[in-house]
């Protein structure tokens, strides 16, 4: 099985958000359809812009826990050297 630690952000350079999931696909549409009432539906954060594929669920919760201590810096140099124009890569998923 794989899982999926995933930054949405709500526009270039906007509010970010970092998640983990078994689904990204669904997982992404949800944020898109603000189907959970919460951070990303109040800053409508739904835009993917990074994400990573691993096939450990506790690496993956590891990895999403430690990038949320990063600094936003950190998050947008990550963000920037994948996707230089923060292009919704959420097409390529589905």
């Amino acid at each position: 099985m794989s899982y999926f630690v995933y930054l949405l952000a709500s526009d270039k350079k906007g509010t970010l958000y970092i998640g983990v999931t078994n689904n990204l696909e669904r997982r992404v549409l949800e944020h898109k359809a603000k189907v959970h009432k919460g951070f990303t539906e109040k800053y409508d954060v739904n835009k993917l812009v990074w994400f990573e594929e691993l096939s450990d669920i506790s690496v993956a919760i590891e990895t999403e826990k430690r990038m949320k201590g990063w600094r936003r810096a950190w998050k947008i140099e990550l963000i920037e050297k994948n996707n230089p124009k923060w292009k919704d890569l959420y097409p390529e998923v589905n």
